[in-house]
């Protein structure tokens, strides 16, 4: 069966796959792929290219079909592929075996249907036996999300990046929020409609989402608070700053960075 059949899910098979607007090498990423996110075909493009849709957020974009391999029926798990409730690797970069030779995955790639340690995606053979992250079972208390925050630390500012070799803001606070087990959409102006408002910034509470505006009013930039006063996001890289009622002040520099829009908080307490 054709991996572009379209009739059952398909999955990233390489570390980091990108998705472009147009179906070109030149053409702009916009999102990514990570070893393991299911996603579906729309519509194959050419023997180069297909545009798919990811399951965890519904983004859309153009793959390359060498990236992906289809499962067959009842591969990955009943209702698990896509859902968010596969385990993701637990460290920077892990060792998975692809078909008996290692591969390199970054950090939050997804262990679909790997039972013990080991899984069929098609006809490959998967093998891991490295540390794993259960979503479902994630504390959300603020000295544990501070960590998970943190590891993402000095990352660098990747337009449409997702992973820890290169992250953007949106792709930050959504990788996140799926270690804590709560999916987020993958723009900041999507996720800015996510959630309960709060109205003070002196009401927050670490794991609420800060939302930033251009001049023309337009969502552009997320960060996830650390305190009142303190947020992580990633803006030339991941960096934590001083934050106000008006907005981000770059800890290095002294200059105000991003307007502060609106907060939400996504995250029970």
């Amino acid at each position: 069966m054709s991996i572009l059949s379209g009739v059952n899910p398909v999955i990233c098979c390489v570390p980091v796959s990108p998705l472009r607007a147009e179906p070109w090498h030149r053409s702009e990423m916009v999102s990514q792929l990570l070893f393991g996110e299911a996603c579906d075909i729309i519509e194959p493009i050419n023997r180069e290219w297909c545009r798919i849709r990811a399951r965890y957020d519904g983004y859309e974009g153009c793959c390359q079909p060498a990236h992906l391999v289809e499962l067959t029926a009842g591969q990955g798990g009943d209702g698990l592929v896509g859902g968010g409730g596969a385990k993701l690797t637990a460290d920077w970069v892990s060792a998975v075996g692809y078909d008996g030779r290692p591969m390199m995955v970054p950090l939050g790639s997804e262990l679909t249907g790997v039972e013990s340690g080991r899984a069929f995606w098609g006809d490959h053979r998967i093998e891991f036996s490295g540390a794993g992250w259960d979503p479902a079972t994630a504390t959300r208390e603020a000295a544990a999300i501070a960590r998970l925050a943190h590891r993402f630390l000095n990352t660098p500012y990747l337009w449409g990046g997702k992973s820890v070799f290169g992250i953007d803001c949106s792709g930050f606070a959504q990788t996140v929020f799926k270690f804590l087990g709560v999916p987020l959409l993958r723009d900041a102006c999507l996720q800015a409609g996510q959630g309960e408002a709060v109205g003070f910034l002196e009401e927050t509470r670490t794991g609420d989402l800060a939302f930033f505006d251009n001049d023309e009013g337009r969502i552009t930039h997320v960060g996830i608070l650390l305190g009142p006063g303190e947020i992580i996001h990633s803006s030339g890289k991941v960096r934590v700053d001083p934050i106000d009622n008006m907005g981000i002040v770059n800890a290095d520099s002294g200059v105000r960075t991003h307007r502060l829009r609106l907060i939400k908080r996504l995250l029970a307490g």
